[in-house]
């Protein structure tokens, strides 16, 4: 079995956008930024659980819709004065395809 799994086409994101992979796990806020890059995190802030899936992607980042906690999305670290972190997921883009990392995915829960 592979370790990563087929979530999608990269095209189904926009730019700067972000898309729910809902598991058993959780939910998983997959992001696109300008430049093409593609990350994933925890879909709940833990500051007051907003989704950070409908948040705003600048570069490398992204903004809770709720209360403005901003987070790197390669660390999962809130930035700033914020405390706080989001679960990252490892991700990789092949012949336009986005792969999730299933095996860190299972070791969620």
């Amino acid at each position: 079995m592979s370790r990563f799994i087929d979530i999608g086409a990269l095209e189904d994101i926009p730019r700067q956008g972000a898309r729910v992979v809902k598991t058993a796990q959780g939910c998983v806020a997959v992001f696109r930024t300008a430049d093409d890059r593609v990350f994933a995190v925890s879909d709940r802030c833990p500051h007051r659980g907003g989704p950070l899936s409908e948040g705003i992607v600048h570069g490398e980042r992204v903004t809770c819709p709720l209360h403005n906690w901003v987070f790197d999305l390669n660390s999962g670290e809130a930035q700033g004065a914020d405390e706080g972190r989001v679960q990252t997921f490892a991700t990789r883009v092949e012949d336009g395809r986005i792969l999730l990392d299933a095996e860190r995915l299972a070791r969620a829960a």
